[in-house]
């Protein structure tokens, strides 16, 4: 009987919960990243780096085939048309038309600014291994403008190499759009938000097509990603993501 009385908290605790959170905290990020992502896609979108006294806004071309490999090129302004950027699994390459020249990110540049943004060389290496490198936890449930959200708590695996301690998103209940991450460093302090909106159905899927990165230490600032145009699953090959083709591609 004692043993009885001892267990049956712990089943209605477990109903309780599986009755509020029907779905793991892994269940969720992993629809969350499936809508966003594809095994391949291109994407058409501006860029808008604003700081407190000037703003400038890119234009740009995507290629992608998930998880490893990448291309941007820009097309506009025209002072940095021809820019390329390749990302190829842990490794990234810029090249800059005006020297004609391929240049590699050494690691001790990852953190850095990627075109002046508020988006490093490291965000874009790891922008789909979020379901992999952390470990998720499911937290409680929060509104998110119209829509009721799934909070999730993502620590990093220890040998992730994330600068990050830990990451908190939320996700919509229905459609499993990531609306909001909020970003903390080592020392729990929250270092910049990442927030969607303008949901819009492009390239077939209903998702965030506007994106703000802002910086919480840095009045003033923050990066807009508007995307045009998205197509999920092309036919691009591993090939196409080499030092060769970031001279040629357009």
């Amino acid at each position: 009987m004692k043993t009885f009385k001892l267990i049956l908290p712990l089943v209605i605790f477990f109903l309780q919960t599986k009755f509020l959170f029907p779905q793991s905290a892994l269940e969720i990020v992993n629809k969350a990243q499936d809508l966003l992502y594809a095994k391949s896609s291109y994407v058409e979108m501006t860029m808008t780096i604003v700081k407190p006294n000037w703003q400038r806004k890119l234009g740009m071309k995507v290629w992608a085939l998930e998880p490893d490999y990448a291309m941007i090129y820009i097309t506009e302004p025209a002072r940095d048309k021809g820019t390329v950027t390749l990302k190829r699994k842990n490794e990234i390459w810029n090249y800059l038309p005006s020297v004609q020249k391929i240049i590699k990110i050494p690691p001790s540049m990852m953190n850095q600014s990627w075109m002046g943004s508020d988006f490093t060389n490291d965000d874009l290496v790891r922008s789909s291994s979020y379901k992999d490198d952390y470990t998720h936890n499911l937290i409680g449930s929060e509104k998110i403008g119209e829509y009721d959200c799934y909070k999730i708590e993502s620590i990093p695996k220890p040998n992730a190499g994330i600068v990050w301690s830990k990451v908190i998103s939320y996700i919509s209940k229905n459609g499993f759009m990531q609306l909001k991450s909020e970003f903390y460093d080592e020392d729990g302090k929250l270092i910049k938000n990442f927030n969607g909106s303008e949901i819009k159905k492009v390239g077939g899927r209903t998702i965030p097509t506007r994106w703000e990165m802002i910086p919480l230490d840095k009045p003033g600032n923050k990066t807009i990603i508007e995307y045009q145009k998205i197509e999920f699953n092309i036919n691009i090959k591993e090939s196409f993501f080499s030092q060769q083709n970031m001279t040629r591609v357009r």
